[in-house]
């Protein structure tokens, strides 16, 4: 059986967990936020008549408060990112209105899934919608985006631009005085997206560095 201490350490983990404030478990405990620090500082005891309410609360057993399982799940560390619910073309260029703050929404990725890239504050999270790209990312893969220069990318480099309004996420390629956007499909009736290099409406907004696909 835990004592005390381990178990307010216990609950704080729990509560981190499901993205609950110290703030918002006081108030639905019924205690104030003061008490709740006091708990998880191992200042003062919980008492043994609250454990239900804690419980309750947190959506889980008074005994998986109360008792160690050896069977708890390991703990997997993971990083926000900002994300932006819109589904980037991989198809045609697809018309959006804009890709801004007003948007972003954000979301947990296991920093082993994000690899090297775990952590890092540049990167954004977007979904892609089509086939275009299928050979290397399927429909409806989340995209890890980073922001790079356009003196940065290289040939081949998979980024996702836009030219005006119009959004989408292809491979790079420069020609001269012209930029060519390359699908990388399986479907060949996708065909090259070309535009000027002083095209003022073009804008890269990243290369994606990063996509996780799930498998049929």
């Amino acid at each position: 059986m835990r004592n005390s201490i381990e178990i307010a350490q216990y609950i704080k983990k729990i509560r981190e967990r499901k993205g609950l404030s110290a703030v918002e478990l006081a108030n639905r405990v019924g205690v104030t936020k003061g008490t709740i620090s006091r708990y998880e500082s191992g200042t003062r005891k919980i008492p043994m008549d609250d454990i239900p309410k804690f419980a309750s609360v947190l959506d889980i057993s008074p005994v998986d408060i109360l008792i160690e399982s050896r069977d708890e799940p390991v703990e997997i560390n993971s990083t926000k990112y900002p994300y932006y619910p819109i589904g980037i073309s991989a198809g045609l260029p697809l018309c959006i209105d804009s890709i801004d703050e007003n948007n972003v929404e954000y979301i947990s990725i296991p920093d082993n899934l994000m690899g090297k890239w775990a952590g890092r504050k540049d990167i954004f999270m977007m979904r892609i919608n089509g086939d275009s790209m299928n050979r290397i990312m399927p429909h409806d893969s989340l995209i890890a985006v980073r922001p790079v220069p356009l003196s940065n990318l290289r040939d081949g480099d998979i980024v996702v631009y836009s030219d005006g309004g119009d959004y989408a996420v292809k491979r790079f390629y420069r020609r001269e005085d012209k930029v060519i956007f390359r699908p990388d499909s399986s479907d060949l009736s996708f065909t090259d997206y070309v535009t000027s290099a002083d095209n003022i409406d073009l804008r890269i907004h990243g290369k994606v560095v990063l996509y996780i696909a799930e498998l049929d």
